[in-house]
């Protein structure tokens, strides 16, 4: 596989300028819409076969975040990519300094199986708000997915603009020996260091938007019906294939037996089926046996059930957990939820802080100290305080990990600056030339440039 022919059409369809014009990349935001508008019952038949995602859930959290982001753009890209004035120092006057954001050039997005849409879509569109070409390489494991935005991507944009990519890790690792100006990735930790080194070759500036395991914390003032739903919703909507899933929680000893209780009765209440559209497929048969693995019969207190043939497998929640056990030792990327205890926050603390840097972290309490205690303490890329997962749907909000969670951060303004380089730029008339700044130095203009720079 050679990707080197369309990989230098998009640079030379970069250096035409076409894509730096604001009403280009306004005009081909809206064109993508009407594409997904038009076609919308098609991205619900091939999700729905991929894994059984309902219409409901696929609009939820994949359509609506990539009309969100689409609809975003296009209001606000006349200011995002307006000069950017910044205050000059008294040493430089009379001068103007500013920020000319400019695209980075040609890009390459690797999306993800979980929510193929929206982590495919959502920064492509941030890339071409910013005024980039794009390679778009979707996740191969959601076929039906894959092939539909190839389908209406390839046949709707000339390749030397947008062209998606379809294929496995052999057409994957191809476009990594290829030089980018920018390379944006979503996945696993693993795959992330094989893209991180890839890129390094060129000197690649790289997103990475990873996983991890992000901890809810309970504590024994919170309203724990409240925290028990919510943290349900968050745990197993999309089946707990999400990367900001809770992935375990850590709950006050006290309240442990209450808050268990009331797991039970939501996830009973929510029902969670295929019939019911608010259930789905485990992606593959890997995956499956991979999450069996992980559910320690002895430690079961709710759920456990499991049918290879339709690839489920029904919330299921562990007790008696500690952070040595297996389940704890990787990502669970699964509904199934372990709760762990702690007798003092110190020591919940200090077990979370065993584990890498999470992508997201989650704290229910009333108790100011602790919220303020918790957010000094744990390093994590976004979370929420009483809730889980909602920090994703604020576009205003950058989201992104750090450390092994990830690196950068997209939505929003946030993506429109992931996807471009900031120009510094100072101009200075000639009409007033002060000699500071020229030879001969002497005592005197020394004493000036002192007195200057403290202003």
């Amino acid at each position: 596989m050679n990707y080197t022919d369309i990989i230098q059409k998009q640079y030379d369809f970069f250096n035409t300028n076409q894509t730096k014009s604001v009403s280009f990349r306004i005009g081909q935001l809206k064109k993508l819409k009407e594409i997904i508008t038009s076609e919308e019952s098609s991205f619900y038949d091939a999700i729905y076969g991929d894994f059984k995602k309902s219409k409901a859930d696929t609009y939820s959290t994949e359509l609506s975040f990539v009309y969100d982001e689409i609809d975003l753009a296009i209001q606000n890209l006349p200011s995002w990519a307006r000069h950017k004035r910044v205050r000059p120092n008294p040493l430089t006057l009379p001068s103007n300094s500013y920020l000319v954001p400019e695209p980075l050039g040609t890009c390459l997005v690797i999306g993800a199986w979980n929510y193929p849409y929206n982590i495919s879509l959502v920064p492509l569109i941030a890339a071409m708000a910013a005024g980039n070409t794009v390679i778009l390489k979707p996740s191969e494991i959601p076929s039906a997915t894959s092939a539909l935005m190839a389908r209406l991507i390839n046949e709707n944009f000339p390749a030397e603009y947008i062209h998606v990519v379809e294929g496995g890790i052999p057409e994957t690792s191809a476009l990594l020996e290829e030089k980018f100006d920018k390379i944006f990735f979503t996945g696993s930790t693993v795959v992330g260091r094989i893209i991180y080194e890839a890129a390094a070759k060129h000197l690649t500036p790289v997103t990475l938007e990873m996983g991890g395991k992000s901890p809810a914390i309970v504590t024994k003032d919170t309203n724990l019906k409240g925290a028990a739903k919510r943290i349900v919703f968050g745990k197993f909507l999309n089946s707990g294939q999400t990367c900001i899933a809770p992935d375990y929680v850590v709950i006050d000893e006290k309240v442990k037996d209450e808050f268990l209780q009331y797991l039970k009765a939501y996830i009973e209440k929510f029902d969670y089926s295929f019939v019911n559209g608010n259930y789905v497929q485990i992606i593959n048969d890997r995956n499956f046996h991979r999450l069996s693995g992980l559910i320690d019969q002895q430690k079961i207190y709710f759920g456990g059930e499991r049918d290879l043939a339709s690839r489920f497998i029904g919330p299921t929640i562990l007790t008696d957990v500690s952070f040595d056990d297996p389940v704890m030792k990787e990502e669970i990327f699964g509904p199934v939820l372990p709760v762990l205890t702690y007798s003092n926050l110190d020591q919940a603390i200090a077990g979370i802080k065993t584990k890498p840097k999470p992508l997201s972290c989650y704290l229910f309490t009333h108790d100011l100290a602790v919220k303020q205690k918790v957010l000094n303490e744990i390093s994590f890329g976004g979370g929420a305080i009483n809730h889980t997962l909602l920090h994703f749907a604020n576009a205003n909000l950058p989201f992104g990990g750090v450390g092994h969670s990830g690196m950068g951060s997209y939505h929003g303004r946030a993506g429109f600056d992931t996807f471009s380089h900031y120009k510094s730029v100072f101009e200075k008339p000639f009409w007033l030339e002060p000699n500071l700044v020229y030879p001969p130095n002497t005592p005197t203009k020394i004493k000036w440039l002192r007195w200057l720079t403290r202003l």
